[in-house]
C-alpha cells in the first residue's frame, strides 16, 4: 500500500458503492433513525438534554466508525491508515496551533456577524448545561464535544468522505462539498451551521496539509473544548 499512501489525494481503493452505503448509513440510519427516533427515547430516560445528547453522540460514533470499518476498510483488506489514522510530523504542530487560532477567531467573528441578523449561539445542549452547571455536567459536555465528536467525525468526514471527494473532484470541490455535508448533518442546530461550515474547511485543510487526521482531531477537540468551558463559565 506504499504507493497509495504516497498519492492518497489522487487515488483511493473505493468506488461509488462504498460512498453510497456510507452516505445512506449517515443520512438515513443515523440522522433519520438515531437522531429523530432514538434521541427522544434517550431524552425520556435521562430527562436531561446534555446527557441524552452525549449518549446520542456515543451511539453515532460507534455506528459510523464501525460503518467505515465494515464498509470501506475490512472488505478491501485495508488498514486504518487509509482514513488518515497515521502519525504526523512534529513540524505539523505549527499547523495545528495556527489553524486552531484561525478557527477560534473565525468562529467568534461569524457569531458576531450573524448575531446582527438575529442569530444566537445557544442551543438545547448549551441551555441544558447552563441550567445546572456542575463539575460532572461540565465534564460530560467536555468529553462529548472535545473527545467523542472529534474522533468519529474526523474519521468519517475527513478520513473517508473528504478523501473520497478529493480523489474525484479536486481540492476546492472536496473542501466545499465535504464541509457542506458536515454542516447539514448538524441540523437541527441551525444557529451553529455557519461556524460548522467554516470548521469543516479548517479540518479538511489540516488533513490536506498533514496527511493525517490527528491534527484535525486535535484542532476539533481543542476548539470544541474551549467553547464548552466558556459556555459553562458563562
Amino acid at each position: 500500500m506504499e504507493s497509495n499512501q504516497m498519492n492518497w489525494k489522487e487515488k483511493d481503493q473505493w468506488g461509488l458503492k462504498e460512498f453510497i452505503f456510507l452516505m445512506l448509513l449517515e443520512f438515513v440510519f443515523v440522522i433519520g433513525g438515531i437522531k429523530f427516533i432514538v434521541h427522544p427515547i434517550y431524552l425520556s430516560w435521562f430527562e436531561n438534554d446534555l446527557y441524552a445528547g452525549t449518549f446520542l453522540g456515543l451511539t453515532m460514533a460507534v455506528i459510523l466508525v464501525l460503518g467505515v470499518y465494515f464498509i470501506a476498510i475490512r472488505p478491501k483488506k485495508l488498514s486504518w491508515s487509509e482514513v488518515g489514522i497515521k502519525p504526523f510530523a512534529k513540524k505539523d504542530w505549527k499547523i495545528i496551533i495556527i489553524y486552531s487560532v484561525i478557527l477560534m477567531v473565525g468562529a467568534v467573528l461569524i457569531v458576531v456577524l450573524t448575531s446582527l441578523i438575529g442569530n444566537t449561539y445557544e442551543n438545547s445542549k448549551t441551555e441544558a448545561m447552563q441550567q445546572n452547571v456542575t463539575f460532572f455536567s461540565l465534564l460530560i459536555a467536555f468529553i462529548s464535544a472535545a473527545v467523542i465528536s472529534p474522533l468519529y467525525e474526523e474519521i468519517f468526514y475527513r478520513g473517508f468522505l473528504y478523501r473520497w471527494l478529493r480523489t474525484r473532484i479536486g481540492l476546492n470541490g472536496a473542501i466545499l462539498l465535504s464541509s457542506l455535508i458536515f454542516t447539514v448533518i448538524h441540523i437541527p442546530t441551525y444557529n451553529a451551521m455557519p461556524v460548522n461550515f467554516f470548521s469543516g474547511i479548517i479540518f479538511a485543510l489540516a488533513y490536506e496539509r498533514t496527511d493525517s487526521i490527528w491534527p484535525s482531531v486535535i484542532i476539533h477537540g481543542l476548539t470544541n473544548g474551549i467553547m464548552v468551558l466558556l459556555t459553562g463559565l458563562a
